[in-house]
């Protein structure tokens, strides 16, 4: 029997089983590419041949598109990514007192203190510190990503490049290499940059302690990793688990929920890949707030909406517009 954890974000979908002991039996990683329905779809048919509908004891989501999943899934727990990343860390070690996440487009930090969170972060608009930053740069140097940490670490000539605004990043990495600098120096430059952009935006003015797991696509780089320890002077724990911990926490938490109130999964099955969904949006004007509501359909039968402050269309399976 497992516990399903979906973590529906702007850049991938991660979907995992856990048994009950915490082990991890299944993980899957889709790009979203905006639609998360489809996504979800594509993974529940590959999960069909292999796992049946009564193995499901619970389903956890978070990420930016959570509510989306819980309609369509038939979520038991729905919480935040802060909270889903805190719980998945407490659960590998009680005493972490600092998480670092860096994903494809987003990045975070979350401050613990006796394993409650009371303060986070997440950066702006700006890719300078985040996965797709690097991503850019790998292609345009022609290294795989998965190598630019190895580059990185062979550096022998440290390099500053400038890390505030990724384009200017961009022009001073070419810059760099006009002068001759090698590859090596330059790809360990952008690690440092990137490590400075996220300490001096998305963790400025925060309390950096050990324990401090770093989380996240990012983490598999060596280099930033490097970085980030020559600077704080400790040393990074990166889970087993770091590119799914969202998710991981998502069915930890759906394991709790279920048996705190003692109840049975709100699980819809797999069968959902051939359901056919869409959604539409309507303007709520029930009040001065003109709330855009997200209606989501299954078979033109609607399964839920969301979007709404005062909770009037929440959970509503009243057909609008």
């Amino acid at each position: 029997m497992y516990y399903m954890g979906v973590d529906v974000g702007s850049v991938s979908t991660d979907i995992i089983l856990l048994d009950r002991d915490f082990n991890l039996v299944e993980s899957l990683y889709l790009r979203t590419k905006g639609k998360p329905i489809n996504v979800i779809q594509e993974a529940f048919k590959i999960l069909k041949g292999k796992y049946e509908d009564g193995m499901i004891d619970g389903v956890g989501v978070t990420g930016s598109g959570r509510h989306i999943a819980s309609y369509i899934i038939g979520g038991d727990a729905i919480k935040n990514e802060i909270t889903a990343h805190a719980v998945a860390s407490l659960n590998l070690n009680k005493e972490v007192k600092t998480i670092i996440e860096i994903g494809g487009q987003d990045s975070k930090i979350i401050i613990l203190n006796n394993g409650v969170v009371t303060d986070f972060a997440m950066n702006t608009v700006c890719a300078a510190g985040t996965g797709s930053f690097l991503d850019r740069q790998a292609e345009r140097l022609d290294i795989p990503i998965e190598e630019f940490g190895d580059y990185a670490l062979k550096s022998r000539t440290p390099i500053r490049i400038a890390g505030r605004c990724a384009v200017f990043a961009e022009s001073d990495m070419i810059h760099k290499q006009q002068l001759g600098y090698s590859e090596n120096d330059i790809i360990n430059g952008l690690c440092e940059a990137l490590v400075r952009n996220y300490l001096n935006n998305v963790a400025k003015g925060k309390d950096i302690k050990a324990p401090i797991f770093f989380q996240g696509g990012v983490a598999s780089n060596k280099g930033i990793k490097a970085a980030f320890e020559n600077t704080l002077g400790v040393e990074l724990i990166v889970p087993p688990h770091h590119t799914v911990m969202g998710a991981i926490g998502a069915a930890i938490i759906a394991m709790e929920t279920l048996k705190k109130e003692n109840r049975k999964t709100n699980f819809k099955g797999f069968n959902i890949a051939d359901v056919n969904f869409s959604s539409k949006s309507f303007e709520c004007t029930g009040c001065a707030n003109r709330c855009e509501v997200v209606k989501i359909l299954g078979n033109e039968e609607v399964v839920g909406c969301f979007g709404d402050r005062c909770g009037k269309w929440n959970n509503s399976k009243e057909s609008v517009g």
